[in-house]
């Protein structure tokens, strides 16, 4: 302590600047503490806010082209998520439902095939092969298992919008989310410049990489779901099956969707010409799906993405993949966007130690 020259009692620089310190300190651990609260309220709602996101960005151009007829933002950002809502989530609803349908009709076959019996008529001039299925019936009860999974698929199918609460407010909060995203996104992205400490420029840059990142993996999976589509489709025009179009069609659509994939409709099929004694057709369909299909959704997603997103090969699949098994489904948007941004926060520390240096 030191007096000065009117008799007040100053405190010594160094104890200033332990004090400093001190204050310092307990505002970081503060900010830290409700950084990881903030985070824990914001969990249950992240896979919302990935796809919100992921809508706002790829229907900016749309809502900037509203915005300039509409004066009120309010206005145009409901007209922007009302389109979006309609482009992506009616049709996606009109075919899960008209897939799950045909699931448990497809289910409901096999199950009174094998309590029928009437397979066996189609493995008699298959002695081995009928041993093996024989010997696989007496250990499982195939036919209450496909009996069992014709049901759930046909209550499922009953209640896929109407009792699926959690997908519902998933859904809703997704557009919720989208419509201020949208409104105030400007404002927002203004906030976090503030507050960041990069520079105006570096922000707008990791902005840029962001958008590019999200547009990357659209891209990526919205092509190769296409090439998926197209490939079963076409075997299942070759082989005569039904309505090859229609489940070229919901191949792609599954495709796009993380976790599942063509094979939920291509395995069925497979099965079901096995079933009525077409073993060639059954074998060619398994053999393109899982040879083919299933090989170009394995190489050309990460190539396609990784190209765009200017990773390698190995990181563009290792961030898609670990994503999804981090965060679940929006972990395929989640994992590439916070390898690109790393990356780009990495190039950015080794230019101001450049200048540093310098």
């Amino acid at each position: 302590m030191a007096k000065d020259v009117s008799g007040e009692v100053k405190e010594a620089p160094d104890q200033l600047l332990t004090a400093r310190r001190s204050r310092a300190f307990v505002i970081l651990v503060a900010i830290a503490a409700g950084i990881v609260v903030c985070y824990l309220l914001a969990l249950p709602f992240l896979p919302a806010l990935t796809w919100a996101l992921v809508l706002a960005i790829m229907f900016h151009p749309l809502h900037r082209r509203i915005s300039k007829d509409l004066r009120y933002p309010e206005i145009a950002a409901a007209a922007t998520v009302a389109i979006a809502a309609f482009i992506v989530a009616v049709p996606l609803t009109l075919i899960a439902e008209r897939l799950v349908n045909e699931a448990a009709r497809g289910a409901q076959i096999v199950a009174e095939a094998l309590r029928t019996g009437s397979w066996r008529d189609t493995i008699a001039s298959y002695p081995r092969l009928g041993l093996v299925l024989l010997w696989i019936e007496t250990q499982l009860d195939l036919a209450g298992l496909a009996g069992n999974a014709a049901t759930l698929l046909t209550n499922f199918s009953a209640s896929l919008v109407r009792r699926s609460v959690a997908q519902i407010v998933d859904v809703v909060l997704t557009f919720y989310f989208l419509f201020y995203f949208l409104r105030d996104g400007r404002e927002a992205l203004n906030m976090l410049k503030n507050y960041s400490p990069l520079t105006s420029a570096e922000m707008n840059k990791l902005f840029l990489r962001v958008s590019e990142t999200v547009h990357a993996i659209v891209f990526g999976t919205f092509a190769v779901a296409v090439v998926q589509g197209m490939l079963g489709g076409l075997m299942f025009w070759l082989l005569g099956l039904p309505s090859p179009l229609l489940w070229g069609l919901a191949m792609g659509l599954l495709a796009m969707v993380p976790v599942l994939g063509a094979f939920i409709v291509w395995i069925p099929a497979a099965l079901s010409l096995a079933l009525t004694g077409e073993w060639g057709k059954a074998l060619i369909l398994t053999v393109w799906g899982a040879g083919v299909v299933a090989t170009v959704d394995n190489l050309l997603y990460p190539m396609f993405v990784g190209d765009r997103l200017k990773l390698h090969t190995v990181l563009a699949f290792m961030s898609m993949i670990g994503g999804i098994i981090v965060f679940g489904p929006a972990g395929l948007v989640i994992g590439p966007v916070i390898f690109t941004m790393t990356l780009l926060l990495l190039d950015i520390w080794r230019a101001h130690n450049k200048e540093t240096d310098i």
